[in-house]
């Protein structure tokens, strides 16, 4: 009829119940939730068939539909095992519809698929998608039933149940002859345009004659000749179900578009159809129908969404008011109840804690389903919880949530139950369970608690809307509603007042179903048990880690393993809803020599060491409602002391650990030295043994003074503490030159009696320790507070060292002589340092054209490539004071690459060759200019990487691609490979290392490995653009400086904790230490920017969608992380009060997957912090506009005429909350500054309007070339092509 003109819109409801949203399975997945209150089955949306779904619900409970359908057994329609034998009459659609409405009737599952059905349609996965007329379903429907029942007892139920006829009468005015013609229909379509109700358009088209006059004139057969006449029809048969389809969508000729009729349409709940009868002598009971179905279509013409409104007639759901029933009283009522109350007890309807707690003790299995709390709280006191207890207390599942030490969620987090009375036959305690049922006034054995309860509906009269998978109670009153507007009522079905239903068909959805179908739906529900029950016992085992007191001890402020082969820790499953004292149990059982006292104490790894923060005291709490979740480290001791040593526990001792800095002057061996500047290829001193500094990392308690840990360093009270100075990029003091200076701030005397939290300093930052003789130095510069280091990179020199071809035979004296320093700048061309070292070296009496270049030399003393001589020293990644080669030979220019080659075989010493290409010219073209080097010929050749182990590694696949694009380097080595390419199957990819200027650990010196990287191939990911002082920790909004650190091949169906492992083994990252995988973060990089980060150790990399090319980022952690699917990394800073400006960021791990709304985030934040969540303001920073944008408060209102908001989440629009996110928090106690907008945004914003208007004075001089002003026009919303709607049906004829 209409194609498919309706477009499925996004609706407010869901594919399935709030309660099962959210939660992540961990021992499989999850299985489907049990039916609702209404005790009624829904049906799943599979992207669009809102539409399908609303018929088969009206179809099914239409009874004596599904009851025909039933009475057809395999004998007649085969059976589905056999569909695919060769030869076998199987009839598919009226199989699948019986298994569906068997499902429907008895399978406890919140909602059911319809898959099977549709696949029997011959429908594809995209046609699921496509929303179509009901209408037009409905006939089709009923059309492919009957071709699928040809030849069975069935293949007329159809006919039997809506056929009906309607006779069109032509009356002659002049010789009175009647013409007339019948014509059969299943359903009406009534119309909508110019009339009111049903009525009145059944009168215009069955009692409203048309008369052909003047100009319409009618040729009367017996006559011959055109006469006046009167054209009329009536109803000859009724079915037993009238279905009525209203003609809402109509087309206007004068704007050539649709449009849907939404004025008000009337419709009766019973109509007597005598007046539009041809026959009117029957009895009234025969032309009587009452309504059962009402199809309602919400949104336009051109996209909605179908649900229905249904009557229970066999009575086979729990009806139950609607919730905007439940109003209080009247005075007088709540003046009864204020007498009752003197003389009975009653609980404090004031306080919720107390009303929640009656509630669930008065239920006899002693638990509420989370989705009825509600409705019973309502019954109970007379109002919302919105109404009376959200403003102060927040929603209601926060405020469980909040009073864990109450109450405790069961049956996977679908009911709540009381902790000290839970139905789990472990907690058990039916004597608490009585007492509380009995100090409660409104039980049912109370006679006034039946007055207060709303009074049902009479028998057979209950309604339901069926919405998808969501089925809710209505009142005939809500049906009303549908009269008019964009939600109104799209198609009627009645049945005829004379159909009784039997009495055994009441309340029994087996009635009259066959055995094998109740069989099947009873070994379903078998199924669906042991699936819940096993999932609920997986999802309540969690994972402990139990660190053991004699395995430890006090080391730099945190416990430390006494054995750095074992870590201490024992890992133990253990179901959560135990308790305490069970857990203690079976700790003790494990530990048979334990003696003592045993204390269990939540503990957390630090990068210092183990810390311990509470101990677990009441054995009775389960180990839910004692916050001890899956991964949880439990320290077992005596709870006094270990190995000697006191043990101070809480929060406020976490240790810090810091990196001691100490002037290191050279008579000592060489530890890690700031800048990381070494000797000749960096073995471990500088020459002549130049100063530095050395590094040491310390653990110390949070709350200790910057005195007490100058006292723990053994350090003299003259000593000076300095922090390093973050104010700026480190070199830019004689940036001109290639200085390597770097700034730390002198801390104040006052300093010295503030903790270490109150400074601020976090795990990882670095401490000077100067003595005050140490300014006597060249290296120590003191200005005002801050104190410059100036390290032996600041020396501007250069020594060249001449190596003739085959040189060596001279003596030590030649080789002395053959040595000279050539002054040096960071500025100066290395062409300009060769020609005066030729010139000191007296070189130029050479053989005329003699060639020479400079190399550098790695640690193994292997010459490496020829520098670029048009770059300047600091360009070509030359460090000052290091010695350079001077060799026989041509030096590449800027744009050809230096290569090694050979052929077969891994190069060997002194067999492999070296050629200088283009970086531009193809792979295929290096090949050829190679082959032709070596005097080879024909095409079975390919080129092939070294890997890091120097063994013929990964091929280079794209012939036609450049060296560039395949990021080949100078120095890199290839092989010449005979044999065709290999095929395709492993991904290649590019690996870039996270550096961070205040991040010294994980700096190593890429300038002097094999892989010949340098700092051409850094590039600064500036995803945000922030500018703040002090640099944050890596997120998607911080501007971070990468490092490419070689490529990885590795197989698609490869693991991400194997990615993890193969990339620690690339060459360039030998020197960072990462113990373990789970130390290591990866970002997936989208245009050099931080997209992503990659989740889950176990998914494959198809699984995680990376293909061959993906950029990826690695970041070394200082502790463990395991980010869930639905974590968020969120960058956040705190405001300082009174100031345009934030405080150091810090990195936050929100747990989105329960919870993603602002009130979550809020929450978490305030746990964070130790705050009020009522006294933070957030906002989402927009780097790309410099602005912030408000996160709105949870508590929002919701117009009266919505029965129900979605809850806002933050990971959809419009804030789409990612990885890398800045929020900024402002504390409203002390902070009444609301404005979010620093001096750094402020400026940001003028450069884009700076820019926005160069752009539009360019828009105007590019216009002003044209012939006339051009009109914009906007992008029209394209539709998709309309698709017609068929069923599939075999041939049974």
């Amino acid at each position: 009829m209409f194609g498919n003109l309706f477009e499925e819109e996004e609706e407010e409801e869901g594919f399935a119940s709030t309660s099962s949203r959210g939660r992540v399975a961990k021992g499989g997945e999850e299985p489907p939730p049990p039916r609702g209150r209404s005790n009624l089955c829904g049906i799943k949306n599979q992207g669009g068939t809102c539409y399908l779904n609303s018929l088969l619900q009206t179809l099914l409970f239409t009874p004596e539909f599904r009851e025909e359908l039933f009475s057809l057994g395999p004998e007649e329609l085969g059976c589905l095992e056999d569909k695919e034998k060769p030869g076998a009459k199987v009839r598919v659609i009226p199989l699948e519809l019986q298994r569906l409405f068997s499902s429907l009737l008895m399978v406890d599952q919140q909602c059911a698929s319809t898959a099977n059905l549709t696949d029997s349609f011959g429908w594809n996965s995209s046609e699921g998608t496509n929303q179509h007329d009901v209408q037009e379903l409905n006939r089709i429907l009923f059309s492919a039933l009957e071709h699928s029942l040809v030849g069975t007892t069935g293949s007329t139920f159809i006919h039997r149940l809506y056929h009906g006829t309607i006779v069109n009468s032509i009356v002659c005015k002049e010789c009175g002859n009647v013409s007339q013609r019948q014509e059969d229909f299943l359903d009406l379509t009534v119309c909508v345009c110019g009339v009111s109700s049903l009525e009145d358009a059944l009168w215009n088209m069955f009692v409203e004659e048309e008369l052909f006059e003047g100009n319409n004139l009618y040729r009367c057969a017996q006559c011959d000749r055109l006469v006046t006449a009167a054209k009329s029809a009536k109803l000859r048969k009724l079915p037993l179900f009238m279905t009525m389809s209203l003609l809402r969508f109509s087309f206007d000729f004068a704007k050539c578009e649709r449009y849907k009729e939404t004025g008000r349409y009337s419709f009766p709940f019973t109509i007597n159809l005598q007046p539009f009868c041809e026959q009117t002598d029957g009895e009234d009971s025969d032309y009587s129908y009452e309504l059962f179905s009402v199809i309602i279509h919400k949104g336009g013409c051109y996209g909605g969404h179908y649900h229905v409104y249904i009557r229970d007639i066999d009575q086979l759901g729990h009806w139950e008011p609607p919730e905007e029933d439940c109003k209080p009283k009247t005075q007088k009522k709540v003046k009864e109840e204020f007498k009752k109350e003197v003389c009975e007890p009653k609980v404090q309807e004031d306080d919720p804690l107390s009303v929640l707690t009656a509630i669930i003790a008065q239920e006899p299995s002693k638990s509420v389903l989370l989705d009825q709390l509600g409705q019973k709280l309502m019954d109970k006191i007379g109002s919302s919880w919105s109404k009376k207890f959200r403003k102060h207390y927040g929603p209601i599942g926060k405020f469980l949530q909040s009073h864990n030490d109450v109450f405790m969620l069961v049956s996977n987090g679908t009911r709540v139950a009381l902790k000290a009375n839970p139905p789990s036959p472990v907690t058990e305690s039916p004597g608490s369970a009585e007492q509380t049922t009995n100090s409660d006034p409104s039980t049912p054995s109370d006679p006034g608690a039946d007055e207060q309860q709303p009074k049902p509906e009479q028998e057979g009269s209950h309604w339901f809307d069926l919405n998808d998978s969501t089925v809710t109670s209505i009142r005939e009153s809500d049906i009303e509603k549908q009269f008019q507007g964009k939600e109104s009522a799209y198609m009627l079905f009645y049945r005829k007042t004379q159909l009784h239903r039997p009495s055994e068909a009441l309340n029994n959805p087996q009635y009259k179903v066959p055995l094998h179908l109740i069989q099947m739906a009873q070994e379903e529900n078998i199924k669906l048990q042991q699936m819940r029950e096993e999932f609920e016992a997986t999802n309540n085992t969690v994972e402990l880690r139990l660190h053991l007191a004699p395995s430890y001890r006090l080391e730099n402020g945190a416990l430390q393993p006494i054995s750095r082969e074992q870590n201490g820790s024992t890992t133990l499953s253990f179901d959560r809803r135990k308790t305490v004292g069970d857990l203690r149990l079976a700790i003790y059982q494990m530990q048979e020599l334990w003696e003592g006292d045993m204390a269990l104490t939540v503990a957390k790894s630090l990068p210092a060491g183990l810390h311990l923060y509470n101990t677990v005291t009441d054995d009775s709490v389960s180990l839910y409602s004692a916050g001890i979740h899956t991964n949880s480290d439990l320290f077992v001791w005596n709870g006094r002391e270990v190995c000697g040593a006191t043990i101070l526990t809480g929060a406020e001792w976490e240790p810090v650990l810091l990196t001691v800095v100490r002037p290191f002057l050279g008579e000592d061996e060489l530890p890690e030295v700031e800048d990381a500047v070494e000797c000749k290829e960096g073995r471990g001193g500088f020459e002549n043994g130049g100063p530095g500094l050395k590094r040491e990392a310390r653990g110390f308690a949070g709350a200790v003074t910057l005195g007490e840990v100058k006292v723990a360093l053994g350090e003299p009270k003259e000593s000076l503490l300095c922090q390093e100075h973050k104010g700026g990029k480190r070199g830019e003091h004689g940036a001109g030159e290639g200085g390597g200076a770097s700034g730390w701030r002198l801390f104040p005397p006052d300093d010295m009696q503030r903790t270490l939290k109150e400074l601020s300093l976090k795990d990882g930052d670095a401490l000077l320790v100067l003595e005050p003789q140490s300014f006597d130095s060249s290296m120590f510069t003191l200005n005002g507070d801050v104190v410059t280091v100036t390290t032996p990179s600041d020396c501007r020199w250069l020594q060249v060292e001449f190596q003739p071809q085959g040189g060596g035979g001279e003596g030590e004296k030649e080789e002395e002589r053959r040595k000279i320093k050539v002054p040096a700048t960071g500025n100066m061309l290395l062409g300009e340092v060769k020609q005066r070292a030729i010139e000191e070296l007296q070189l130029q009496e050479q053989p005329p054209g003699a060639q020479y270049c400079l190399r550098q030399v790695d640690c193994t003393g292997k010459l490496l490539p020829p520098v670029c001589e048009e770059l300047s020293v600091r360009d070509a990644g030359v460090r000052l004071m290091t010695t350079l080669t001077l060799c026989p030979g041509s030096a590449p220019k800027a744009s050809q690459l230096f290569l090694h080659f050979s052929v077969g075989t891994a190069p060997s010493a002194g067999m492999e060759m070296d050629i200088i290409v283009e970086n531009t010219c193809t792979v295929k073209e290096c090949l050829k200019s190679m082959l032709d080097a070596v005097g080879l010929d024909g095409t079975c050749w390919h080129l092939r990487r070294l890997d890091w182990c120097e063994e013929v590694g990964e091929p280079l696949m794209d012939e036609d691609a450049s060296l560039s694009e395949l990021k080949i380097s100078n120095g890199d080595s290839l092989v010449v490979t005979e044999g065709q390419l290999p095929p395709k199957g492993f991904l290649k990819i590019s690996v870039w290392l996270y550096l961070h200027p205040s991040n010294n650990s994980m700096e190593t010196d890429f300038n002097h490995t094999d892989n010949g990287h340098t700092e051409e191939q850094m590039l600064e990911a500036v995803t945000a653009g922030e500018t703040e002082s002090h640099p944050p920790p890596l997120c998607a909004g911080n501007m971070a400086e990468l490092r490419s650190v070689g490529q990885v091949e590795i197989s698609d169906e490869a693991t991400l904790e194997d990615l993890k492992t193969q990339v620690l083994t690339l060459p360039a990252l030998q020197d960072v230490c990462v113990p373990t995988t789970a130390f290591m973060r990866v970002w997936q990089l989208e245009e050099r920017r931080l997209a992503r980060i990659l989740r889950g150790q176990q998914l494959t990399l198809r699984k995680l969608k990376l293909t061959s090319g993906t950029d990826l980022c690695v970041q070394q952690l200082l502790k463990e992380e395991d980010l869930g699917p639905k974590d968020v990394l969120l960058n956040i800073k705190m405001g300082v009060p009174g100031e345009r400006c934030y405080y150091p960021p810090e990195e936050l791990v929100w747990d989105a997957s329960r919870d993603s709304s602002p009130r979550s985030l809020r929450t978490c934040l305030a746990a964070h912090y130790s705050l009020s969540p009522d006294s933070l303001l957030l906002a989402k920073h927009q780097p790309d506009k410099h602005t912030w944008e408000e996160i709105s408060n949870w508590s929002q209102q919701v117009s009266k005429k919505k029965k129900k908001k979605k809850a806002e989440s933050l990971l959809g629009a419009p804030f789409h909350l990612k990885d890398g996110d800045t929020v900024g928090i402002k504390n409203l106690l002390i902070d009444n500054n609301r404005d979010f907008v620093t001096v750094e945004d402020e400026q940001g914003q003028q450069r884009l309007r700076e820019q926005a208007e160069q752009r539009r004075k360019g828009g105007q001089a590019a216009n002003s070339d044209g012939v006339g002003p051009q009109k914009k026009t906007g992008p029209t919303k394209s539709r998709k092509p309309e698709v017609a709607l068929s069923i599939n049906v075999g041939v049974f004829r």
